[in-house]
C-alpha cells in the first residue's frame, strides 16, 4: 500500500481571508454557495466571511453539529436552485464535511447522499471547485480527503475517502477562532493531536507526511493550554497549523481512538470529546507494539520514553477540561458485545499498525463503559 498524497493550495496567516476573492476567480468561481452554520451566523463570522465573496452568494446555514445525509441533499438542493458554480465551506468538521459531499454529488448522478456515503468509487471527475476555510483547531478536513457523515441523526457516521475530496484552496485564517469557546478549541485541538499521532503511527511510513505529523503533535503539546486564552492568538495560529499537518497524515490512516469514537458516534457528543476519552487508551493499547515510533513521539516532547505517552496524553486531556471517561462525557452505556463487534468491524482496523485483538478490545470497551 501506497501512501498517496493530494493537497489543496494554502493560504495560511492571519488576514489570508482578504484573499478570497481573487482566489475564487482564479479557480473560475463567480456564483459560490456558502455552506456554515447557525451558530457562526450568530457569532458573526458569516458576515465576515460574505464581505469577502463576490457579490450574489447564495447561503446555506443549516448543517447541524453532527452531520447528516439530508443536510448535504438540502445544500445540494440549494446550490442546484442558485445556480451555483463553487461551493464555499465556512466551519469546522461537519460542515466541511458536508460540503465535500455536496460538491461530490452535483458531478454525478446519484440521487442522493445516502447512495453515495462509503461508496467512493461513484465519485467522478466532476466534483466542483470547493474551497475550504476552518473555524476550528482541529478538523483537518481542510486537507484530509475523507468526508464522515450520518445516514441520520441517530445512526454512526458513515466515512468516505477520495482524493477527489480534498478541497482545491484551504485558507486557514486564525483570525476566524477568536471566538471560539474554550471548550471547543480543547476538543477540535485533541482531535488534530489524535489525527497527528494516529497518522504518525500508521504504516507504511511516509518521511513527509511523518515529519508533518510530528510537527503537529509538538505543536499542540506545547500550545492547547496557551490556545485557550483570550490573548492565545499566537497559539491558536500554531494549533491551525497543527490542524492542518492532522488532515495530511490522515491520508496516511488512522486507528484504535477513531475506532472508538466512531462506535460511539451514535449520541448527540462532539467527535473531539470522544477522541479525548479514546486517545490515551488508545495509544497505551497500540504503543507498546511500535516502540521506535513511540520513542520518537516521546523524544520530541521530552518524555523519557515511549512507556510515557499515554499517561502524558491522558494528564493533557485533564488539564484542558476534557472529560476522561464516557461516562463523564455523558454518553449513555450501552452493550459491551455490541461496541466490541463495532470496534473488531471498524473500517480503521486497515491502516492501524497494530489492530488489536478481539479479547482486547473487550477489555477496552468494559474499560470504556464502565
Amino acid at each position: 500500500m501506497v501512501a498517496a498524497l493530494t493537497l489543496p493550495r494554502l493560504l495560511f496567516g492571519p488576514g489570508s481571508l482578504s484573499e478570497l476573492t481573487r482566489e475564487l476567480a482564479l479557480l473560475g468561481v463567480m456564483k459560490p454557495l456558502l455552506i456554515s452554520d447557525r451558530g457562526l451566523e450568530r457569532a458573526g463570522i458569516v458576515a465576515k466571511v460574505l464581505g469577502a465573496l463576490p457579490g450574489g452568494t447564495t447561503q446555506f446555514l443549516d448543517v447541524p453539529e453532527n452531520p447528516t445525509a439530508a443536510g448535504a441533499d438540502a445544500a445540494r438542493a440549494c446550490y442546484q436552485k442558485a445556480g451555483a458554480d463553487g461551493v464555499v465551506a465556512l466551519g469546522g468538521g461537519s460542515v466541511l464535511d458536508t460540503a465535500k459531499i455536496v460538491a461530490a454529488l452535483v458531478g454525478c448522478t446519484v440521487a442522493g447522499a445516502m447512495e453515495l456515503l462509503g461508496k467512493p468509487e461513484l465519485i467522478g471527475p466532476k466534483v466542483v471547485p470547493l474551497v475550504a476555510i476552518p473555524t476550528t483547531l482541529g478538523t483537518g478536513s481542510e486537507s484530509s480527503p475523507v468526508a464522515a457523515l450520518h445516514f441520520d441523526a441517530s445512526g454512526t457516521s458513515i466515512g468516505t475517502r477520495s482524493f477527489r475530496l480534498v478541497p482545491k484552496l484551504a485558507v486557514c485564517d486564525p483570525d476566524l477562532t477568536r471566538t471560539l469557546p474554550r471548550r471547543l478549541i480543547a476538543a477540535t485541538g485533541i482531535d488534530a493531536l489524535s489525527h497527528c499521532i494516529e497518522g504518525f503511527f500508521a504504516e507504511p511510513s511516509n518521511p513527509f507526511i511523518d515529519a508533518l505529523a510530528l510537527d503537529g503533535i509538538v505543536r499542540i503539546f506545547v500550545g492547547i493550554r496557551a490556545a485557550l486564552e483570550p490573548e492565545g492568538d499566537a497559539a491558536r495560529a500554531s494549533l491551525m497549523a497543527a490542524a492542518y499537518a492532522g488532515g495530511i497524515a490522515i491520508h496516511k490512516g488512522l486507528g484504535a481512538a477513531h475506532a472508538i469514537a466512531l462506535a460511539c458516534s451514535d449520541q448527540d457528543l462532539h467527535h473531539g470529546t470522544l477522541i479525548g476519552v479514546a486517545l490515551p487508551r488508545a495509544v497505551a493499547l497500540v504503543a507498546p507494539h511500535l516502540p521506535v515510533k513511540a520513542s520518537r513521539v516521546a523524544a520530541a516532547l521530552g518524555l523519557r520514553d515511549g512507556s510515557n505517552l499515554a499517561a502524558a496524553l491522558g494528564e493533557l486531556t485533564a488539564t484542558v477540561g476534557l472529560p476522561g471517561t464516557l461516562r463523564e462525557a455523558g454518553y449513555r452505556a450501552g452493550s459491551v458485545d455490541q461496541m466490541v463487534e463495532l470496534l473488531v468491524k471498524s473500517p480503521f482496523n486497515r491502516t492501524s499498525p497494530y489492530v488489536p485483538t478481539p479479547g482486547e478490545y473487550r477489555q477496552l470497551a468494559a474499560g470504556l463503559l464502565s
